[in-house]
């Protein structure tokens, strides 16, 4: 019989852990999928609904164990401005082209993407590209299903990267309006 994950618990929880299963941004968002533990538990994540699972969070087995989640190191771009005003403009520019971000009081993290590192430096931010954990903002749709920008559209260039500048439906029952500088 295979061992079921049908209940995420928020990080913090005081069960027992058993295993962890390291997963990188893409993967911490689904609602089915067979996973293996770092100590060899087999089970499947079987939610009611896909899911945004964070770093820490538990998920509980059908035996009664927990395996925690943890946030694989991914390839980066922190992104600095001069001040925070500075910061917050840059925020904005990422936004409006829908760049899932991680934001922190003096920072900003992205998925590394030279198009838009330049882009950034052109704005007179400050990029470094790290390893690190990428726990990007849910998105103003996101409530508790985890719905929002999970996986980047891809462009017309054939390079998986997103870069907006045209406009498009999505078919998740809201429409997005682009206003062009």
């Amino acid at each position: 019989m295979v061992l079921r994950a049908t209940e995420v618990v928020p990080a913090g929880a005081g069960t027992t852990v058993a295993d962890t299963v390291v997963l990188c941004r893409d993967d911490r968002h689904r609602r089915r999928l067979r996973m293996l533990g770092e100590k060899g538990t087999d089970f499947v994540l079987d939610l009611a609904e896909a899911t945004v699972l964070h770093d820490g969070d538990l998920l509980l087995l059908d035996d009664g164990r927990a395996v925690r989640v943890k946030a694989a190191a991914e390839h980066l771009l922190e992104v600095r401005g001069r001040d925070p005003h500075h910061l917050l403009r840059l925020a904005w520019h990422l936004g409006n082209r829908h760049v899932p971000t991680a934001i922190g009081a003096e920072r900003l993290l992205i998925a590394y993407d030279h198009v838009l590192a330049d882009m950034i430096v052109g704005l007179g931010g400050r990029v470094a590209a790290i390893d690190a954990p990428f726990d990007p903002e849910g998105g103003a749709y996101a409530g508790n299903h985890g719905h929002g920008h999970a996986h980047d559209h891809s462009d017309d260039h054939g390079n998986g990267h997103h870069r907006q500048g045209h406009g498009h439906e999505h078919g998740h029952g809201h429409h997005h309006h682009h206003h062009h500088d």
